[in-house]
């Protein structure tokens, strides 16, 4: 990266470009729209972008942005080549880049934002480096891989003045404004207690998988080095017809080292409207218990976590969050038809209040209260602006924000917010992988002074409980980033980076 002078730039969108000359090697210039006639847009009211991650779910957020009509990609990179074809035939126009950091290096001066769609452990090197450029900044969920970079990337947004917008598109959506009404209105009452599920996993997780002995060979238009990233570097993995994973370009979800598995996945989907709703804040203390052989290496194939968040101001006391996965789910409310779905395909949400009762499917969708004839009682005015399009338009508001400059767009999931409801998800993840780690050796007292005997035992043994994470509540000191019961579950909550990669900022 370029010097301090080039990365410390706050408010960059492209009028501020034409207007400090900083993009005189691209040649922008500003017109005024009626020289360029009806059905023009002048370059000063464009957000041109840098994308990272343009196959998959890189494609639809792309979409996503040229959908609202004030966005350009300016440039594409993905490691993956095959899986952007698609795009990169879509955007011709787009320069092309396998490697992010030559493109933020050679190019940086000549787009206003950085949307990352990549997998989940490259989020926050990407996003960091973007922030600091002093770059709008959109990530896909989860925000970041491990706790410390979700307050990274929370704390260099807030420094650097950048639009920033989390990819939970279900924060947009009416269904979590129509609850936070319900709720602020007292037509529910008081809430401890709050219900998330989902169908997830849909991809190998799970089930005492291993990561193949046995290596493969990366696909031609693959750079494997690029994709490993921040991860440590192992071999391709042979792949499944060769009693290996196919592991790209979807299941990496399911490995710690790349992915943040079910709630990485679905969390931000579902756990944002109790977030919202209750104004909860960091978690407290979390329990879980798992089914389905997860391991160091892998997620469960499910889990039921608890989360427990301090009293509010919008609440009377503590709340449980529960989280349930791999198929499970809570028991029926009474107050729902028999006939009735309960949440959606994907997961829901039931919020127990002390008169009453709300429930949702997952991105917030179909937002009732229970029983649902409530709905034909109850008459509660409009309090929170809805966003044109709902989870649709999560992608719009954004580029309008960009366009409008910090401080005076409105973003549904910035770092500021995303960052504490990405936190919640992680902790749940630190108990998950946590069951699996065994307590830490320790060393046995020395030999017996003057004896030269050894004490029985000698050297590193185990003692106290084999797995001191499991069957208890992990305590979470919020301020300094750690647990306080069990120490040996604290590696996860900062990892180590494979050389050169690190995030930025720090």
């Amino acid at each position: 990266m370029k010097g301090k002078d080039q990365t410390e730039k706050l408010d960059i969108s492209r009028r501020d470009f034409v207007k400090n000359g900083a993009v005189a090697a691209a040649a922008f210039t500003i017109v005024p729209r009626h020289v360029l006639g009806k059905g023009f847009r002048a370059p000063s009211d464009t957000l041109y972008i840098a994308s990272v991650g343009v196959g998959g779910k890189g494609e639809s957020d792309i979409n996503g942005f040229m959908g609202s009509g004030k966005a350009k990609m300016a440039f594409l990179c993905d490691v993956d080549q095959s899986r952007g074809k698609r795009t990169f035939e879509k955007y011709p126009e787009a320069k092309r880049y396998v490697d992010w950091r030559e493109m933020f290096d050679k190019e940086h001066k000549n787009f206003d934002a950085v949307s990352v769609s990549t997998p989940d452990h490259t989020h926050a090197v990407v996003g960091s480096a973007s922030i600091t450029l002093g770059k709008h900044t959109w990530i896909q969920k989860p925000l970041a891989h491990d706790v410390f970079e979700a307050r990274l990337l929370a704390k260099l947004a807030k420094k650097h003045k950048v639009i920033t917008q989390m990819g939970n598109q279900g924060s947009s959506n009416d269904g979590v404004r129509q609850m936070r009404e319900w709720f602020d209105a007292g037509i529910i009452g008081d809430v401890q207690e709050v219900y998330c599920w989902t169908n997830r996993p849909v991809w190998p997780q799970g089930n005492n998988m291993k990561w193949p002995s046995k290596p493969g060979t990366a696909p031609a238009d693959l750079n494997w080095d690029l994709w490993q990233g921040t991860a440590p570097a192992k071999p391709f993995p042979a792949m499944a017809a060769e009693g290996g994973i196919d592991l790209v370009p979807f299941n990496w979800r399911g490995w710690w080292d790349y992915g943040t598995g079910v709630l990485g996945d679905m969390g931000a989907h579902i756990l944002e409207a109790p977030m919202s709703v209750l104004n909860l804040g960091y978690v407290s203390s979390v329990q879980t218990s798992v089914s389905g052989g997860g391991s160091l290496e892998t997620g469960p194939a499910s889990n039921y976590t608890i989360m427990t968040f301090p009293k509010t101001d919008k609440t009377k006391g503590p709340v449980r969050v529960h989280w349930m996965d791999g198929g499970m789910i809570p028991p029926r409310p009474e107050e729902l038809d028999p006939a009735e779905a309960f949440g959606s395909g994907d997961g829901g949400m039931l919020f127990i209040g002390s008169k009453g009762k709300m429930t949702a499917g997952c991105y917030s969708a179909r937002a009732r209260l229970l029983p649902v004839s409530r709905m034909d009682e109850v008459n509660v005015p409009e309090k929170f602006a809805r966003v044109t399009n709902g989870a649709d338009g999560h992608y719009a508001q954004w580029v309008q924000a960009c366009l409008d400059g910090y401080g005076k767009g409105v973003v549904s999931s910035p770092f500021e917010k995303a960052a504490l409801l990405t936190e919640a998800m992680l902790m749940c993840n630190l108990a998950i992988r946590g069951v699996n780690v065994p307590k830490a050796a320790v060393a046995a007292p020395p030999a017996t002074a003057g004896t030269g005997a050894a004490t029985p035992g000698a050297g590193m043994r185990q003692r106290g409980p084999q797995f001191p994470a499991r069957y208890i509540n992990l305590n979470w000191d919020a301020a300094n980033m750690k647990v306080t019961n069990v120490d040996e579950v604290n590696q996860f909550v900062k990892r180590e980076y494979r050389a050169p990669w690190k995030p930025s900022g720090v």
